[in-house]
């Protein structure tokens, strides 16, 4: 029963003390009337409003990394003696930020190496409880006739933790929008650290490599890091055997390594304009890890948003497409030029590639000249059209690329089209000069084999031994690649790190040129605390952080490269030697190598071991070779 409220009685009523039922259901009607009212003007949107579901949670201060997650078993804490905690730990897995690490502590390291070489460790600091201050402290390491291995060849990095849209080690991988709908923080993101803190609970991996100089002499350097707190101070020792051999420089490596780049994203990350002298500035140091990891191929665009706009930040085209008014096409290279010009001064100049004939859905975009619009066209292969304006952009592009003496180093790149389309994009190319080179990546196909300067096949379809070592003969390349498929092996940011090294042991076992992989940068709206994109695998589509920042994954790549740069060079050495050891080491070498060809369960502690097990036939071959 509703309450009259007094006020609404008229006097009459309270003094009689007589309230008909027609006086009842006016006040109550009244009393309805007035609150409707107060509530419809209530419910009024300001301009401008967003409903409080949609409002993101303010926080106080920016957070370098996102800390919602919680331990699986917050006991194991418990049993966690106090003070820092502080371990080498292998790079082949990865350690949760809450969650006990379980391994066993060391305090040294020891590794073998080659001159020039890179030599990578991973360092695990963790504690129940806060720590303040955390800082390393690098020392000289010095050998037996004091020689020096000098701490500025060193570098740390902390290792952020960045949200996956998978947890780790996941099979269920799809090429569409994650099934999941929680996320999962996972160790990628290299950060340059004076001192840190390490809140109670919580792991910090910190990641260091040593750059060991190529004039150095062999031999075995010692030393230590100090690692100190407001509290405590541990000492970790290091021992690092410098064999007699020297590793080329990355630009001299024959390994073809393809990471296509979008140099767009850097100018729309850090909002300036692109092609500005800032963009470009921006661009050298973001290209640099791509050039000293050996990285050849320079991704460039002659069509604009080639990939079915499925980027975050598209593709923009290089090359100006402009319909003039009488009907004739006329290029502007200027964009092209710049960015090719740019990644050769950073040491990336071994191949430029050109996508694409082939865009998705054959969508091409110019401009009209009359109308100074921009016109989208459907010019499939086949077609006459596709036919009358791609003769007259390669007759225009090859007058171009020789002028610039970049022709003998040019791709005309196709990506994952059909059959039918790729055959007849390359019989208009090939009409048009039998010298123009193609790249192609996708399943393999014995019809394009011979057709192809540079096939990259998708991991899992690919061609027969014999088939490759015939491309080899006849100076073809062939790389192989993997993307948002297979689930195993593969980077994504969930990937265990193992299998990021094991990709370039794959591609000694298999005998291919190199690896491609879609993509270096191609970021989505927050890549350096959340990896997820609206359709790919976190991490599928970038290996690199802005502000020229490496990764845990990038690191291991390139660390799989150099073990295959080291086995091409032995087994190039061993062909001179006449020792029956040297033999016998070969044949363990290849006969490891082809192990990994049949490899399909990719359980990291097995895959960790087989990387082992060819580091170490590299380290006894390389001693038997090179006293």
């Amino acid at each position: 029963m509703i309450k009259t409220p007094y006020f609404f009685i008229s006097p009459q009523a309270r003094s009689t003390k007589i309230f008909p039922s027609v006086l009842i259901r006016k006040i109550v009607a009244t009393f309805f009337i007035f609150n409707a009212s107060f509530f419809i003007a209530s419910a009024q949107r300001e301009k401008g409003e967003i409903d409080f579901p949609n409002l993101p949670i303010a926080k106080n201060h920016y957070l370098p990394e996102y800390n919602f997650d919680k331990p699986t078993d917050s006991s194991q804490w418990i049993t966690q003696t106090a003070g820092l905690h502080v371990s080498f730990v292998t790079s082949n897995k990865h350690y949760f930020r809450t969650e006990v690490p379980g391994v066993k502590e060391t305090a040294d390291w020891q590794e073998t190496g080659w001159k020039g070489e890179r030599l990578n460790a991973m360092i695990l600091v963790w504690s129940p409880d806060s720590l303040s201050q955390v800082r390393f402290t690098l020392h000289n390491l010095v050998n037996r006739k004091g020689r020096v291995l000098s701490k500025n060849t060193m570098q740390l990095n902390i290792v952020r933790y960045v949200i996956s849209n998978y947890p780790y080690n996941s099979t269920n991988v799809t090429c569409d929008v994650s099934p999941n709908k929680n996320g999962y923080l996972m160790p990628d993101r290299f950060e340059n650290f004076e001192r840190f803190d390490v809140p109670g609970h919580t792991v910090r991996p910190v990641w260091l490599s040593i750059n060991v100089p190529q004039g150095i002499e062999a031999g075995v350097y010692r030393g230590s890091i100090e690692v100190n707190t407001e509290k405590s101070h541990i000492v970790l020792q290091v021992n690092i055997r410098i064999q007699n051999q020297l590793l080329p420089k990355p630009h001299e490596w024959h390994y073809r390594l393809d990471l296509w780049q979008n140099p767009w994203i850097m100018a729309w990350y850090n909002h300036v304009e692109p092609w500005s002298d800032e963009h470009k500035a921006l661009l050298k140091k973001h290209l640099k890890l791509y050039a000293d990891a050996g990285g050849k191929y320079i991704t460039t665009y002659a069509v604009h948003s080639p990939w079915s706009d499925n980027s975050y930040n598209i593709e923009e085209a290089m090359i100006d497409w402009v319909k003039k008014q009488n009907g004739s096409w006329k290029f502007d290279y200027n964009i092209f030029d710049q960015y090719v010009q740019l990644a050769i001064e950073t040491g990336i100049d071994k191949a430029i590639t050109i996508y694409t004939p082939v865009p998705w859905g054959n969508r091409f975009r110019y401009k009209d000249e009359i109308t100074g619009n921009y016109i989208y066209g459907v010019w499939p292969p086949g077609s006459t059209e596709f036919k009358n304006v791609w003769n007259a952009f390669l007759s225009d592009l090859r007058a171009h690329l020789q002028k610039k003496g970049w022709l003998e180093k040019t791709y005309l790149g196709i990506n994952e089209t059909t059959l039918e389309e790729t055959m007849a994009t390359i019989k208009v190319i090939k009409e048009h000069s039998r010298k123009w080179k193609i790249t192609y990546a996708g399943n393999w196909h014995e019809a394009l084999d011979t057709m192809l300067n540079d096939y990259s096949f998708l991991y899992g379809n690919e061609p027969p031994a014999d088939k490759l070592k015939a491309r080899a003969a006849r100076g073809a390349t062939s790389t192989y690649y993997v993307c948002c498929t297979p689930p195993k092996p593969n980077d994504f940011l969930f990937s265990p790190p193992a299998e990021g090294r094991w990709l370039s042991w794959y591609s000694a076992a298999r005998g291919y040129n190199g690896f491609l992989r879609w993509a270096y940068d191609a970021w989505p709206a927050d890549p350096s605390r959340d990896a997820r994109h609206t359709l790919w695998p976190a991490g599928d589509c970038f290996l690199v952080y802005p502000g020229g920042n490496s990764s845990l994954r990038f690191e291991k790549l390139r660390e799989g490269i150099t073990d295959y740069e080291k086995v091409r060079i032995l087994k190039q050495l061993a062909t001179k030697s006449s020792s029956k050891k040297v033999k016998e080491l070969v044949d363990e070498l290849n006969e490891h190598l082809q192990s990994l060809i049949s490899e399909h369960d990719f359980n990291t502690e097995k895959i960790s071991a087989d990387l082992d097990k060819g580091r170490m036939i590299i380290a006894q071959l390389t001693d038997e070779l090179i006293p």
